[in-house]
């Protein structure tokens, strides 16, 4: 198992520790419902240096990039970032990424921990068709910090005075110093609250953790592990590799047509998406049930005769609501808010009804 370079920090606040895509991580201190009200109400400080992490450089990396993901890399600015799918030749999602574009020859991508290994030999696969362009990977040198909720920007403000980050837009970055050395701050998250996500070097990690920390100590900042990453991301829709999307899953059928730009060129997967959207069959939608069962991936789903029509592909009970929500999988005559709804739990069919996404409101509106 691989450690973090705050993994010290974690120990010593009492987290409780879980193995996620190969790394020794957090999943909760001092319990995962008080750590997602953090967030939404105060201010949460989130370690994922967990994730991959490679550079693409070249004066063709636009052009590979754009080859083998399906948002249009053109419209991005320098110092912009863009989220983006990496697809198979079947229209199967690869992974789901961020890719920052640091200058028309500079690329960062930030990729799911799981998928990393995966990730990068599907990017050397297709590099070599681009001559020139080289392929970095840096996980390991790394570290990624989110500071996420209403009052994050007024805690980094403490620690960065001279650094104006909300005037820098959403999906914006800059460079910032720290400790004689410079760090990435990105108006970035996962939680649909105000934030950034900071990505710097493995030795200034606990540093600048322990100066957000102290900064947002009289705020009511919280140390968020990854349970209530889960459900903060949840109550907002956003997709997880392994449940919304995967190999088998196409981005159409996800929710995920804004990231795909059929009008762009070619791209690995597009000729698979044009067949899909040719006969779109299947969606994701939002759901709510009665009750306190709490839904579970694989779910079957049913419609009100009793008809399978689909499964759950996320679900927990909503820390905000107080409700059993989730994301499920199923056929697209059904994805309209306030259609009713039955959920297998342990053999016992229960009511819900289709909801729109997201289920709660957050400081971005």
């Amino acid at each position: 198992m691989k450690k973090t370079a705050l993994y010290s920090w974690h120990e010593k606040a009492g987290a409780k520790i879980i193995d996620f895509g190969g790394y020794l991580m957090p999943v909760q201190y001092s319990g995962i419902i008080a750590e997602h009200r953090a967030v939404r109400t105060t201010a949460g400080l989130f370690d994922v240096s967990h994730m991959g992490n490679f550079y693409v450089k070249g004066v063709r990396a636009e052009e590979f990039l754009q080859s083998v993901t399906t948002n249009d890399l053109s419209k991005a600015e320098d110092g912009q970032a863009q989220y983006n799918l990496m697809l198979y030749p079947s229209g199967g999602i690869v992974d789901d990424l961020i890719i920052y574009r640091i200058d028309s020859e500079t690329f960062f991508l930030i990729v799911n921990a799981s998928n990393t290994q995966k990730d990068y030999a599907w990017l050397e696969q297709h590099v070599v068709q681009f001559e020139g362009v080289e392929l970095e990977d840096h996980t390991d040198r790394l570290s990624l910090i989110a500071l996420q909720g209403p009052l994050a920007i007024d805690i980094l403000q403490r620690v960065f005075p001279t650094i104006d980050v909300e005037a820098l837009g959403l999906f914006r970055f800059c460079d910032a110093p720290f400790h004689s050395s410079e760090l990435i701050i990105a108006r970035t998250g996962y939680t649909g609250e105000t934030g950034v996500e900071i990505c710097l070097s493995n030795d200034l990690a606990l540093p600048l953790w322990e100066a957000l920390y102290e900064a947002g100590r009289d705020h009511g900042i919280q140390p968020i592990g990854l349970g209530a990453r889960d459900t903060l991301r949840l109550e907002m829709g956003y997709s997880l590799y392994g449940h919304e999307i995967d190999q088998d899953t196409n981005p159409l059928e996800a929710r995920l047509k804004w990231v795909v730009k059929m009008n762009k060129g070619h791209f690995v997967g597009r000729e698979a998406c044009q067949q899909v959207e040719l006969n779109l069959k299947r969606g994701v939608a939002g759901f709510t049930l009665e009750g306190r069962v709490l839904p579970r991936q694989h779910f079957k789903v049913y419609n009100a005769d009793r008809q399978e029509i689909g499964s759950v592909c996320s679900g927990t009970l909503s820390p905000t609501l107080q409700l059993p929500v989730g994301t499920c999988s199923v056929l697209r005559e059904y994805i309209l808010p306030g259609t009713p709804i039955l959920v297998e739990v342990r053999g016992v069919l229960h009511p819900g009804q289709i909801a729109a996404l997201p289920f709660v409101k957050t400081s971005l509106g």
